[in-house]
């Protein structure tokens, strides 16, 4: 009888998981498009010269503010995990340029540092004005219940 109770509870627990981190996921896959859809052709380098905020949107790719309206999309080799649990990030950089190829993001965790493989600009109004779009709600009325028996 206990065998049953631990395999409807295992069940029940994968299935609220998957339940959880569908909405995750979609929002995940928003950020990412969103941002795809702000970023510019790629350059060899930006000038870099503090870090002011920066959002993972996947083990693979990180946008980085160097000032509130100024952000560049990283695209980074494939040896950077767990991007979104990390609690801070560095950036390498020479002469104060972050370079193609050249340097790397530093999560603080004991993998090796994150490759940076390609750089884009972003347009941070565009972004703005398509992370407004994806907030908007459409809403209409309720019927009342006299409505919905007169139709």
């Amino acid at each position: 009888m206990s065998m049953i109770r631990i395999l409807l509870a295992t069940t029940l627990a994968t299935l609220l998981a998957a339940c959880a981190s569908a909405p995750y996921a979609q929002r995940t896959s928003e950020r990412q498009a969103a941002y795809a859809a702000a970023a510019g052709a790629p350059v060899r380098h930006f000038r870099f010269f503090s870090l002011y905020s920066w959002e993972p949107l996947s083990d693979s790719q990180l946008a980085v503010y160097t000032k509130p309206n100024e952000a560049w999309l990283l695209d980074l080799g494939g040896d950077c995990q767990d991007l979104a649990f990390v609690n801070s990030i560095g950036l390498t950089s020479n002469l104060n340029q972050v370079m193609v190829g050249f340097d790397r993001v530093l999560t603080g965790r004991r993998n090796f540092p994150c490759t940076i493989s390609q750089i884009r600009p972003v347009d941070v109004k565009s972004l703005k004005a398509v992370q407004q779009q994806q907030r908007q709600i459409k809403s209409e009325p309720r019927s009342t219940d006299k409505e919905a028996t007169a139709q």
